[in-house]
């Protein structure tokens, strides 16, 4: 059994002074995709994740402070590939590969939209470049794991007020609509709904207004299976309770 984990620690440094090694060691994983590592691999101590056994691979972004993704694994992959060929994206550290033996998996950061007028096109044209990318790769790597912090929320059930967020990115119907024709023309399977059907589970939660208290959240972090694993998924959950980022870690327990 493998527990595989997406999880956006809004920065690497800080996720590690607020205990994340602690975490690790505790729960121990056999995969960690991490996002908007902020930082460079010079700027924190790595020998950390090689004395809990994890092999470590960051694709940080040019811009100091900003975006990155990164993966702890205890098995080592067959090879590990950087960002996906594009540099408008690769400059900010968007995507990272590795693949193994029994599955290839994807770890993404999507572009955040919240600021509209500068960066919901690019948000958009990601989006769609991305889709067009894993298309492509599903048809030599078709046994996919595509992780990460996907920056929308897919349905009404994901986010704790949709009426309110209807015009905010994040819950806008392009984006939403472009996540079902994701999951559909990649043949994949959102592990979570997969396992959970029920509404007030979030990934995320705004640092103001006490609203991870409150758990009024969103979830915008998926673990997203092909269709062809369908029968090694064994369980998915959250662990809202942690909190070392305003993300929280989403979990994928997956047979070898």
């Amino acid at each position: 059994m493998k527990k595989i984990i997406s999880f956006n620690v809004n920065g690497i440094r800080a996720a590690m002074r607020k205990g994340l090694d602690e975490w690790l060691r505790k729960f121990s994983p056999n995969i960690v995709c991490i996002q908007e590592i902020k930082a460079n691999k010079e700027q924190f101590d790595v020998t950390v994740f090689e004395k809990l056994g994890y092999y470590h691979y960051w694709f940080p972004a040019e811009k100091k402070g900003y975006s990155g993704v990164g993966v702890l694994t205890k098995d080592k992959p067959e090879n590990v590939k950087y960002g996906c060929g594009q540099i408008i994206y690769d400059n900010e550290g968007r995507i990272i590969q590795l693949n193994f033996d029994s599955f290839t998996l994807v770890n993404v950061y999507v572009p955040s939209g919240s600021n509209m007028e500068k960066r919901l096109d690019f948000k958009l044209q990601f989006c769609k470049d991305f889709l067009k990318y894993i298309k492509e790769l599903k048809n030599s790597h078709p046994k996919l794991i595509i992780t990460g912090d996907y920056n929308i929320c897919h349905k009404k059930i994901d986010i704790h007020d949709p009426v309110r967020n209807a015009k905010v990115s994040g819950f806008l119907p392009v984006e939403r609509k472009w996540l079902s024709q994701f999951i559909y023309e990649c043949g994949l399977i959102d592990s979570f709904r997969h396992f959970v059907k029920e509404s007030h589970h979030y990934s995320w939660w705004s640092y103001r207004a006490n609203a991870r208290a409150n758990n009024k959240g969103w979830r915008i972090d998926y673990n997203m299976v092909s269709k062809t694993l369908e029968d090694r998924l064994k369980n998915a959950y959250m662990l809202p309770d942690l909190a070392i980022s305003d993300h929280c870690p989403v979990v994928l327990e997956i047979s070898d």
